[in-house]
């Protein structure tokens, strides 16, 4: 009965908006409702605790089953907003919006981002309880929840992700991927016939199968076996049916966008046994179940909030700046160890005052945290002797590139790989889990890559920061194919995106100033290759 209030919460109000895409909730309605009703740690009540389990729907389009688990478990969310899916100014977009109603993490809709996301919040959580746990304190310790189906598994982004999250044994990291087999256009054989399970496994994953999608006790013991492996991801790849329960559309591409329509949702209700009327009927003794995650949440972040107090008392200044990194605030007195750069004709590229303008920062800033795609010695974004994030390993020193420090997942130095847009993603996922202020570097020419990221990183107001470097023609001898030309341009059409090109040295200290500042918009800085005079 609660699983199928899910999916018919979600039929009614796609009906009524005459809109959406009612297939992914109703097949994947009992994987969500087993992760939200036995494993997930929230607080409907508080949807901002940190210490919250993150959940992540990759695929943005099946945005009302998010939708109902809100309503259904408590937040702030109405019967009426589910009711406005897809008006203006609702609550409930077609596709979920960070901000737009509580508990929504991240906003998803190109697919495949979401998962990127979910990667960037699982690193997040690695990196901070290494910073902040100490025996008998384990104050940063939560999971990353995504849901991922078919055509997210196809994008490039996450396949980038997932390679990276393997080598990285992000043991917090659980997919549940909705194997449906069916996408807009039509069955996957049309178009994907790879075996997602060994890709998987050779990404490192742990990789685990549920046969029958509505089978909700198998789906609790992958689950468990998922959140017992603490040394890889695991991806549960569950065998689900879209449109489950539809007499005419179930596993057909009809029901992946579109509204099963009066007639296909009346048949569907009588199939499932449900009242044909009134629409949006939810069972007093079903939400009363769901509602059981109010008090629940309030009692795990009470538990949590004792666990502070006293890990406050044992350590008092590691808890004043995990409180200053969970709430944003900037270390006092950083913006004194920013370098200023004497006149001189002969100058200095920008790249390389912003590598030293960082490295004076770094230290006291210790909620910096970054990295390149595989261009740290060319775009100068290493934080010397602070660490690379990386499981701990023995030869890790001796390793060429490692920027020294160690590898552990308090490292800071995050070795994206040539993975552009990958990392575009995770910073995403850095900024939005919060307790990190996350920058990525690449070459400008490669921003393109990233597009999608930077794009949406401006629509959640996120303050990463991206360093663009080698800026122009100046490149030289790389060839067209390296010159960017029409980038900043390009760049500056993105609503909320703040570029700036600093002309010498202490423009680009400022800038770096300004974009440490701007907390609700992401900055890029796009920086020379080729020396510039540093100007009086």
């Amino acid at each position: 009965m609660c699983v199928n209030t899910i999916r018919f919460l979600s039929i009614d109000a796609i009906q009524k908006a005459n809109s959406g895409h009612p297939g992914l909730p109703m097949g994947a309605a009992p994987m969500a409702y087993t992760l939200w009703t036995r494993f997930l740690k929230h607080n409907p009540r508080n949807p901002a605790w940190f210490d919250r389990d993150r959940f992540v729907l990759s695929g943005g389009h099946g945005s009302m089953l998010l939708y109902s688990l809100l309503y259904l478990t408590g937040y702030d969310l109405s019967l009426d907003d589910i009711r406005n899916f897809r008006q203006w100014k609702s609550a409930t977009p077609g596709h979920p919006e960070r901000g737009a109603a509580p508990g929504i993490e991240t906003t998803t809709g190109p697919l495949g981002q979401g998962f990127g996301n979910a990667v960037g919040m699982a690193i997040a959580e690695r990196h901070l309880a290494a910073r902040f746990n100490q025996d008998g304190f384990p104050v940063v310790n939560h999971f990353t929840y995504v849901f991922a189906g078919d055509g997210d598994l196809m994008e490039g982004v996450a396949s980038e992700a997932a390679s990276l999250a393997g080598h990285l044994k992000l043991g917090k990291l659980i997919c549940s991927y909705d194997d449906n087999r069916i996408t807009l256009a039509g069955a996957t054989s049309l178009s994907f016939t790879e075996d997602v399970a060994l890709r998987f496994k050779a990404y490192g994953w742990q990789v685990l199968s549920v046969d029958d999608g509505n089978d909700i006790n198998a789906i609790g013991i992958a689950l468990h076996a998922a959140r017992a492996e603490s040394n890889r991801p695991s991806l549960i790849r569950v065998r689900t049916h879209i449109g489950f329960g539809s007499p005419h559309k179930q596993d057909t591409f009809e029901a992946h966008g579109s509204p099963l329509g009066e007639d296909e949702v009346r048949l569907t209700k009588k199939w499932l046994g449900w009242p044909v009327d009134p629409p949006f009927y939810v069972p007093d003794e079903v939400l009363c179940h769901f509602r059981n995650a109010v008090e629940a949440g309030g009692k795990a972040e009470a538990v949590w909030n004792n666990l502070f107090t006293a890990y406050r008392s044992a350590y008092p200044e590691l808890a004043e700046e995990f409180n200053r990194a969970v709430n944003g605030e900037l270390p006092r007195g950083w913006e004194e160890l920013l370098p200023v750069f004497p006149a001189d004709t002969k100058g200095i590229a920008t790249r390389a005052a912003s590598g030293k303008v960082l490295n004076a920062l770094a230290p006291l800033a210790s909620f910096l945290m970054g990295g390149s795609a595989d261009l740290n010695p060319s775009t100068n974004t290493a934080l010397k002797g602070l660490g690379d994030f990386l499981p701990l390993h023995a030869d890790g020193v001796d390793t060429q590139g490692s920027t020294g420090g160690g590898w552990s997942y308090a490292g800071r130095n995050i070795h994206f790989g040539v993975r552009e847009h990958g990392m575009g993603a995770i910073l995403n996922g850095l900024s939005a889990h919060g307790g990190i202020i996350p920058f990525g570097a690449t070459f400008l020419i490669f921003a393109d890559y990233m597009r999608p990221s930077i794009r949406l990183a401006a629509l959640m107001k996120l303050g990463v920061i991206y360093v663009f470097t080698h800026d122009s023609i100046g490149v030289g001898e790389d060839g067209p194919t390296h010159q960017p030309v029409e980038h900043v341009a390009s760049l500056r059409t993105i609503p909320g995106l703040v570029v700036i090109r600093p002309c010498d040295a202490n423009e680009t200290a400022v800038a770096w100033r300004t974009a440490l500042l701007m907390r609700d918009s992401p900055t890029a800085l796009v920086l020379t290759r080729q020396n510039v005079p540093t100007l009086d």
